[in-house]
């Protein structure tokens, strides 16, 4: 066990307007299991690569760990069991068995060319490598992307038993389910709190809870005191002035009523300022409130309606590719109004069947009956094709600039970013542009596969709230399982 020590960090991208890290300073223990989540862009995976010394930096970062960084680039290895040893070159034989069993990876992977295994795969001979290696601190980067529910699930009780590392992520069950601490990128600070998401969850929640209570108070005394003071130095004027329009002939003649009243006016007047101490202060604390409180302004969504409720028709299809069966006997019906998550391992033929739709894959048998005339907004897997500007994407896809935009804005981007080219984006900004596009197309159903790989907690949330009150007809396939279980009206298990 050890430490890493951050002192004072800060760091800037050439050409940034903002500071990506200002005087942070942190202590992590290497024994934890560490789970890292935030809003896109705040700088999840720069502080990975700061950890890993590829970024210059002013401050200080300590540590006596070997810094290890998931996704791994193999340099020469052809097989799996290459790459494992190209990792870990220590690594015994019945380790790497033991852990392909933990991770219910079948012990053949080993002697398969590595780049001909699946993401998932792949995924899993990359981890098993690194929690080999002797002396390191991993650091995972959003290993879920190509997992589907029931990998995750292995993935997460494997982590669970395992210590020392950092993992990114935005799969809140998958979070919960293997993480021992937090490390969040607020809006103001970077927080690390023992625990899961949903504990630090509910202590944010908390936090703003007491934070608005006493934002409300503090805003109702300002007021208050506020108009005390105005009505203290009114009533000051305007006995100074008594005082000095004075006239002993035609007012009481009473012996020290000058001295009387510049007394009071003097006491009032200190009433007033008084009370103007009393607003700054409150002022003050007020300002200090609420300062990590994330917007996260309402969605919406404009579907068209399609004058009959049956959109989509699967009779008895079945699908093969090279010989082999991907999926046979598979019926079902997109009716109007219905919220379908395709579920089940990789491999299973999801894709397949959105390919299906959208006419992109031939070779079927069965029955596929299609409503006439039916518009379809889809969003793709891969962000890989985005280039250019966001001008050059609204041209493209002929789209609202401005309802475009204002959702980009909801999901917190920047409006810096709307001048920089789609290349220089993360993975979850670049994945926002795409359902933000769909989002601004008028469709009578919208087909999205893994629409949130990269996507923050906060924008999934945003996305599940607007699905459930949308009457938006939708295909989806995700791997998050809390938002199927949030948004899903119907599942269909392959």
């Amino acid at each position: 066990m050890s430490i890493i020590n951050i002192k004072n960090l800060s760091f800037e991208y050439d050409g940034s307007f903002e500071k990506v890290f200002e005087n942070v300073s942190l202590q992590l223990d290497t024994a934890w299991r560490l789970g890292f989540t935030g809003r896109n862009g705040r700088g999840k995976t720069t502080l990975l690569k700061l950890l890993m010394g590829e970024l210059e930096y002013t401050g200080e970062i300590i540590s006596s760990a070997d810094f290890e960084y998931f996704p791994y680039a193999p340099a020469d290895a052809y097989f799996a069991a290459d790459v494992i040893r190209e990792i870990a070159p220590q690594a015994e034989e019945w380790q790497i068995r033991r852990e392909l069993n933990l991770l219910e990876a079948d012990e053949a992977l080993m002697y398969r060319p590595f780049e001909l295994l699946s993401n998932g795969e792949q995924t899993k001979i990359l981890i098993i490598g690194m929690f080999l290696r002797e002396n390191s601190f991993l650091l995972i980067d959003e290993p879920t992307n190509h997992l589907d529910i029931h990998a995750r699930e292995v993935l997460a009780a494997y982590l669970k038993r395992k210590s020392g590392f950092i993992l990114v992520s935005h799969d809140r069950a998958f979070l919960d389910a293997c993480v021992d601490h937090i490390l969040v990128i607020n809006k103001m600070n970077i927080e690390v709190q023992k625990g899961n998401y949903s504990t630090w969850n509910e202590n944010r929640e908390r936090q703003e809870q007491f934070e608005q209570t006493q934002n409300e108070r503090l805003k109702r005394e300002i007021r208050q005191l506020e108009q005390a003071a105005k009505k203290a130095a009114a009533h000051s004027d305007k006995l100074a002035a008594e005082k000095i329009g004075f006239d002993p002939t035609k007012t009481e003649k009473t012996k020290g009523r000058r001295d009387f009243i510049s007394k009071k006016s003097a006491k009032l007047m200190n009433r007033a300022k008084s009370m103007e101490n009393r607003i700054e202060k409150n002022i003050s604390e007020k300002s200090k409130l609420l300062q990590n409180t994330e917007e996260a302004s309402a969605l919406k969504l404009s579907p068209l309606k399609y004058h009959s409720s049956q959109l989509i028709d699967f009779r008895d299809v079945s699908l093969c590719y090279d010989g082999e069966t991907v999926f046979s006997g598979l019926s079902f019906t997109v009716c109007r109004g219905d919220r379908i998550a395709l579920c089940g391992r990789n491999g299973s033929g999801k894709t397949s069947i959105i390919n299906l739709i959208l006419g992109e894959t031939d070779g079927y048998r069965g029955v596929i009956t299609k409503a006439s005339g039916l518009k379809i907004s889809c969003v793709r897997q891969s962000s890989d094709s985005l280039r250019g500007t966001l001008d050059d994407y609204i041209e493209e896809y002929r789209i609202d600039e401005t309802l475009f935009k204002a959702i980009l804005r909801k999901l917190d981007f920047s409006r810096e970013l709307f001048s920089r080219p789609i290349e220089s984006y993360s993975q979850g900004q670049k994945k926002k542009v795409m359902l933000a596009r769909s989002l601004s197309e008028q469709a009578h159903l919208y087909i999205w596969d893994e629409p949130l790989n990269y996507i923050d907690v906060l924008s999934r949330i945003q996305i599940e709230e607007l699905l459930k009150a949308s009457e938006a007809t939708m295909l989806f396939v995700e791997h998050d399982k809390r938002f199927c279980e949030e948004t899903a009206t119907k599942q269909i298990l392959l």
